[in-house]
């Protein structure tokens, strides 16, 4: 009698702590899938709209990439202070400030400035929800940090999914301006999804700053290969979220309403994809769980160029969508097990640095080659290489010497 009490109090808490990591998953939903990748539905509007050039579009995904770099450095000191909980809620609210104001105004740096703030308030979210998600999941089989991870970040895709049955018919049919407006009004909704699972995460915040940061410094130094790998997987993969929607319109003829399948597409896999990626993730030893997710990117961002056609755009779109929110799930699983509890936030801030610089180039790169006589052929080309060489690196990651994460 007593052992099935136990059996069923961990299948209790294993079904809360999912329950609790999908509540998280609202802050990956708000940050990635609506404050970043919704810009992608509304950049071909805007560019008509404002006469942009591809550089130009592709500098205000960078905008966006340099805020969250920011966010990244100020992540965990801030933590330290006022706890994860609290910037997690601060960078929601943020996120959904920026989003709302962010059809109000035409002027190239204004749009500039909000879509930093945006970034940086995304990142802050992102980070302390990854430490959070990284607690809840603790314990239990071997499989559950990486699928916790993977129902978190998994929570971006459902953003995408549910901005793309919206914000692509509204933009085309009232403008750009309400695609901002009914962003914002998502990622409030949203948020306010999130606090029931928020006040019953378990915080890992502490407060000395100073020694949450220099036990992370520490810890990253096994870590080097997975940095190198992110900054490249970074540049990679924003590259194709910026402008793979201004592709499929200007080659392949997509209208509002192929637009908004394709995204939802993306979003579906990128939603699904979590509890059978945590499982592989589990078994995979040193960087090969991240060496794979890049492989697949890569594959899903080549095939439209490669293979110019509507069925091979949505293949791509479930390649891509199947397996890019995975390589963040492998990284953050991977230091998560690599270095103390008491370092994970600052942990997976200076990961989120490496990968926010490897974003600041991405789009800018990519949208100046568009701009030349490549075209976006050769712009996704670039992209697409990128990635080859972010799965190339991750195998050079070897797995932690046994017994070096403490609590």
């Amino acid at each position: 009698m007593a052992e099935r009490i136990l059996a069923a109090a961990r299948s209790d808490a294993g079904i809360t702590h999912l329950g609790v990591v999908a509540g998280l998953a609202m802050g990956p939903a708000v940050a990635l899938g609506l404050g970043r990748f919704a810009y992608a539905l509304l950049l071909p509007a805007m560019r008509l709209d404002l006469g942009w050039t591809y550089a130009q579009a592709g500098a205000i995904n960078t905008a966006n990439a340099a805020g969250y770099l920011i966010g990244a450095l100020i992540a965990a000191p801030l933590a330290a202070r006022i706890g994860d909980k609290l910037g997690f809620l601060l960078g929601l609210l943020l996120t959904t400030a920026a989003l709302l104001t962010n059809g109000l105004s035409s002027d190239y740096a204004a749009l500039a400035a909000l879509r930093g703030l945006a970034g940086a308030a995304g990142a802050l979210s992102l980070i302390t929800g990854g430490a959070l998600a990284s607690a809840t999941g603790s314990g239990g089989g071997r499989g559950r940090p990486a699928i916790a991870l993977a129902i978190y970040f998994g929570g971006a895709g459902f953003g995408m999914m549910v901005s793309a049955s919206v914000v692509p018919v509204l933009a085309s049919a009232v403008g750009w301006r309400s695609g901002w407006l009914c962003l914002g009004l998502l990622a409030a909704v949203a948020t306010v999804a999130s606090l029931p699972a928020l006040t019953r995460a378990p915080d890992v915040a502490i407060s000395d700053m100073r020694r949450r940061q220099a036990y992370s410094l520490g810890a990253l130094r096994g870590l080097y290969a997975t940095l190198a790998s992110y900054v490249l997987f970074g540049a990679g993969y924003i590259a194709y979220a910026t402008f793979i929607v201004a592709y499929l319109r200007s080659r392949l003829g997509f209208s509002a309403g192929d637009v908004a399948l394709f995204w939802a597409a993306v979003g579906a896999a990128a939603t699904g994809a979590g509890l059978s990626w945590g499982m592989l993730l589990a078994r995979l030893s040193g960087g090969r769980g991240i060496a794979l997710a890049n492989g697949i990117v890569m594959l899903g961002a080549l095939l439209p160029v490669l293979i110019a056609t509507r069925p091979a755009a949505y293949v791509s779109a479930l390649l891509f969508g199947g397996s890019f929110l995975m390589v963040p799930t492998s990284v953050t699983a991977f230091a998560s097990k690599a270095t103390p509890r008491r370092a994970w936030t600052a942990v997976i801030a200076m990961l989120t640095v490496a990968f926010s610089l490897g974003q600041c180039i991405g789009p800018w790169l990519t949208g100046v080659i568009s701009d030349a006589r490549y075209g976006m052929v050769g712009g996704l080309l670039v992209s697409s290489a990128m990635l080859a060489a972010a799965a190339l690196v991750a195998l050079l990651q070897p797995e932690p010497f046994a017994g070096r994460q403490v609590a």
